[in-house]
This record gives C-alpha cells, sequence and structure tokens, in this order.
C-alpha cells in the first residue's frame, strides 16, 4: 500500500541513505544531494509542511523536499514562489510511477495552501508533463539574465505569473556549505565514486540557452 506523509524528524536519516542512493554517479562522481537534504532542513526558507515522504508498507521509498523563492522584478519587489528538489525515490523502485506520484501529490498539496508558482530546474522531459514550461515564457531570467532550458515554472492557478517579470533567486538553503561534506560522508557506508558517459550529457544539458519562442 502506497501513502505520502509528511516528512518527520525520525524519517531523517532514511532520506538521506535513499537520497544519497539515488543521486550517487548520476550528474557527477558521487553525490551531495543527501547532504543538501541534511542543511536545507534548518534553513529559515525550508518548507517543512510541504516536505513529504512516499511508503509502500510503511516503509520509506522516496523523498521531496521544498525551499521558498522569489522573483525580484525590474523595481526590487519580490514576489514569493516555490521551489522543490531534491526528488528521491530508492534505485530499486525506479520506472515505476513512484516519483510521479509523489510529485502530483506535492504540486496539489502546494495549490491547496495557496502558494502562486513553482520555479524549478531539472530536465525538461521530468517535468513538462506537469505543466512546467521554461521561465522564458514567462520573462522570468536567471540571475545572469539568460533563460535556460533547465529553469521552469509553474503557475499554481490561473494568471498566476501574468505580468510577473524579473529574475529568480533560489533560496540560500540549496547552496549549503560544502566544508561539512567530508565529515557528513564519513558517516556513511564507503560508495565507489564513478566517472560516466551520461555525467557530461547532464553538464551539457544545465548550460543550454532556451531559444524557443513562447506565445
Amino acid at each position: 500500500m502506497i501513502n505520502i506523509r509528511n516528512e518527520q524528524p525520525k524519517d531523517y536519516r532514511r532520506v538521506e541513505e535513499i537520497t544519497r542512493k539515488a543521486f550517487w554517479n548520476l550528474y557527477f562522481p558521487g553525490a551531495t544531494e543527501h547532504y543538501l537534504v541534511h542543511s536545507m532542513r534548518s534553513h529559515e526558507d525550508y518548507m517543512p509542511e510541504l516536505s513529504f515522504v512516499i511508503e509502500e508498507n510503511n516503509e520509506i521509498i522516496g523523498s521531496i523536499h521544498f525551499t521558498q523563492a522569489k522573483v525580484i522584478t525590474p523595481g526590487g519587489e519580490e514576489i514569493p514562489v516555490l521551489s522543490f528538489g531534491p526528488v528521491s525515490i530508492t534505485p530499486e523502485r525506479h520506472r515505476q510511477g513512484l516519483g510521479r506520484i509523489l510529485i502530483t501529490h506535492a504540486i496539489g498539496s502546494a495549490k491547496k495552501q495557496g502558494h502562486r508558482a513553482i520555479v524549478l530546474g531539472g530536465f525538461p522531459y521530468h517535468y513538462k508533463p506537469y505543466g512546467f514550461v521554461g521561465t522564458k515564457k514567462y520573462n522570468i531570467s536567471m540571475p545572469d539574465g539568460k533563460f535556460y532550458t533547465g529553469v521552469m515554472a509553474l503557475p499554481l492557478y490561473d494568471g498566476a505569473l501574468d505580468d510577473v517579470t524579473g529574475t529568480i533567486k533560489f533560496s540560500d538553503g540549496l547552496y549549503p556549505d560544502e566544508n561539512g561534506l567530508e565529515a557528513f560522508e564519513a558517516t556513511f557506508p564507503p560508495m565507489e565514486k564513478l566517472s560516466l558517459p551520461h555525467q557530461k550529457a547532464f553538464e551539457q544539458a544545465a548550460s543550454e540557452l532556451d531559444e524557443q519562442e513562447y506565445k
């Protein structure tokens, strides 16, 4: 039986273990996402009310975590939005639709709580099925003024991003001090770090500019 509920402190280590396994050697040799989850929980932008675990038969098999973000308009106004990630499913249960179930639940919860929009970074093919489109459509750039294919937005109600332009500012909680990573990593069983061909594809995708024309 599948169940989704809010993450609780007793879940923290299990969630970190799953996150580590899910991301190990995915984007680069090793992983840092488990340390990110560990660190972000104590940041002021972390949103425990929108951080969930997915269980099967009362065993945690994945998680999703939200942080506050904002769009800064040309006039300096700060418009609150959300971001989520990392999203993890234990590798043994990949490609079984569990991530879709978890993300759909999380987006629905954000809508019910009255939030404006979600802005995130990732592979478009992962997030377009949920309605995410490049932020270029809404004239919301990264701080460098550029639009990237991997930076996407999802309005959570009709017109939520109408007349909203500016730059996206993700939470500083997504960029933890990596001086603590080595000591944190030492608390887990050793895993081999590998350089793999698909890691180069991620590096290239992360810098791809959005050349699409939006209506």
